[in-house]
């Protein structure tokens, strides 16, 4: 089973890592588009104010901008540990045990704008660029990364699930995946979709998929270990999965 998380705009500073080595992160064969992108972002970086415009960023955000100047010098961490917020704090890989560690490593990846797909303990540097950014000089992230990433999300020959975001989703498919819709349930039975709420929800799917022992090979067994594990699924065929929160529950197990 191989997990798809999502970045985070924020990242944990720091570690005590090695510096980037691309050579060393899982799925060499994305390592040339990797290449560029560090290169364009260090070069960006040279120029702080161009570098805010192009990433979106406000000058009390130009350390952020900053951190891409280091990226072939800085520390590393491994990824699950680097990205931070409200998915991060609800999958809490600090709290699991060594093998569930282990599991979690072994299954859970993260879709990046920079990297295309890091693996949960590869070594990598506090950095900023987001799937819709434009870098000059460039093709758009999505020509760059879906000639080479589609064909390693589509060739896994494992269970995939895909909870990464919209965008990221959007720079390679992962063809065949699950993905996991959150809807909040009001007493009168209306429904509406979770916005901030749905990155901890998934946060939740995230640590129960990193750390069981069962194996599911499809969407169906998939929608069972998440019923035994307490939460309400639907399935109405496809790889869609709708995970319904009730709407007291959504900000509070949130």
């Amino acid at each position: 089973m191989l997990v798809l998380l999502p970045p985070s705009e924020t990242k944990h500073p720091g570690g005590d890592g090695t510096p980037l080595d691309l050579a060393a992160l899982a799925t060499p064969e994305l390592t040339p588009v990797r290449e560029t992108l560090v290169g364009a972002l260090v070069a960006l970086a040279a120029d702080p104010s161009a570098a805010r415009a192009v990433l979106g960023l406000s000058e009390a955000q130009a350390g952020e901008a900053a951190r891409n100047a280091a990226l072939r010098t800085a520390p590393t961490m491994p990824a699950l540990e680097r990205y931070t917020g409200v998915l991060y704090d609800a999958l809490d890989v600090r709290s699991l045990t060594r093998a569930q560690r282990a599991r979690a490593d072994r299954r859970l990846a993260v879709g990046s704008a920079l990297f295309g797909l890091v693996r949960a303990g590869d070594a990598v540097p506090a950095y900023r660029l987001s799937a819709g950014t434009a870098l000059p000089g460039l093709p758009t992230l999505r020509a760059l990364w879906r000639p080479v990433l589609g064909p390693v999300l589509a060739g896994s020959g494992e269970l995939v699930v895909d909870l990464r975001s919209g965008s990221y989703q959007a720079l390679a498919p992962a063809p065949g995946a699950v993905t996991v819709d959150v809807l909040s349930e009001r007493p009168d039975g209306s429904r509406s979709v979770v916005s901030h709420f749905n990155k901890a929800h998934k946060g939740r799917v995230a640590r129960l998929l990193a750390t069981t022992t069962a194996e599911p090979g499809d969407v169906v067994r998939l929608r069972a270990l998440l019923r035994r594990a307490g939460f309400a699924v639907e399935h109405d065929g496809g790889t869609r999965l709708t995970l319904v929160v009730p709407a007291a529950e959504v900000t509070r197990r949130g």
